[in-house]
């Protein structure tokens, strides 16, 4: 992909943008205002993803994230609906201290939802593997925290590839064939959709925004009729199509990153004032039982 072609997909920092995947195809719309998710269908899945909150982080990009990071969740709550869980892809913390997992968890517990699920990022893993993380979140997880579950028809699998980083994000052999298996017994009519960190795709590779062995990973998921991969890490929206498998980058609670290409490297952006809260925001996500797609809604920072 040329620059021109990257910029040409990439909305810039939060824009309310209605996204829906039917077939492979992403047909796109701007956010009204008063939009609900699934038009309010009580049978429909309602999840809600946020990410890189980075609890801990004093830059002048965003003096006060755990403010930021306090609204989205207000936000979350007054969303009209109970999510059935809330999803975080990680850099939960900035540091990886345990009084930031504390924090982070606490902070969470104040969701009105299921369930609250988690896939690590590089800064909750700086000097142990991820050990620490494990402990406040891995519960119930395997390997190095990655899973699976199902809701409501659709079949989700959390992926960690933050923690062998060299330059790119890295899944490895193991969670290869975790995957593997535990895809191989789902019909091909299935809803898959995949959280990671780092993007599944090469979305900028000279500032590691991509992940170096994600083909193998995708492989096993191109039978399936729709496949949406919902990640964080490059702290803005992002949207990009192959065949059957849909990509989407989330914007942040904490402050924004540069556009790919436009700076020497991805540090953080300190916005004028007033323009932080276009910058952050969170993501809803639906989906109709019997339905072709998900429907995903990306919402500024209220």
């Amino acid at each position: 992909m040329t620059r021109r072609q990257l910029l040409r997909h990439t909305a810039w920092f939060g824009a309310a943008v209605v996204l829906t995947v039917t077939g492979g195809e992403v047909v796109s719309r701007i956010a009204a205002p008063g939009d609900a998710a699934a038009d309010g269908d009580p049978n429909a899945l309602r999840f809600v993803q946020i990410s890189d909150s980075h609890l801990g982080f004093t830059g002048s990009a965003n003096t006060a994230v755990e403010a930021s990071f306090s609204e989205a969740i207000t936000q979350i709550n007054a969303l009209g609906y109970r999510p059935d869980f809330v999803m975080h892809t990680g850099d939960l913390t900035h540091l990886s201290t345990a009084a930031q997992f504390d924090q982070v968890k606490q902070m969470m517990s104040a969701l009105d939802t299921g369930h609250v699920s988690t896939v690590p990022g590089e800064h909750d893993s700086i000097d142990d593997s991820g050990q620490k993380y494990r402990k406040a979140f891995g519960a119930g997880t395997a390997g190095d925290g990655w899973y699976s579950f199902d809701v409501k028809g659709v079949h989700f699998i959390a992926l960690v590839n933050t923690l062998s980083l060299e330059k790119l994000g890295h899944l490895g052999p193991d969670q290869l064939e975790f995957v593997r298996k535990d895809v191989a017994k789902l019909g091909s009519d299935t809803p898959i959709v995949v959280f990671s960190h780092i993007p599944l795709f090469a979305m900028y590779p000279t500032w590691g925004w991509g992940t170096d062995d994600a083909t193998q990973a995708l492989s096993y998921l191109r039978r399936f009729s729709s496949v949406t991969c919902l990640n964080g890490h490059v702290h803005q929206l992002f949207t990009k199509t192959e065949g059957n498998i849909t990509f989407h980058s989330a914007t942040t609670t904490a402050y924004p990153l540069p556009q790919p290409g436009t700076r020497p490297a991805p540090i953080p952006v300190t916005l004028p004032a007033g323009k932080l809260k276009d910058a952050l925001g969170i993501r809803e996500v639906s989906y109709r039982p019997g339905g072709p797609g998900l429907a995903v809604k990306d919402v500024k920072l209220a």
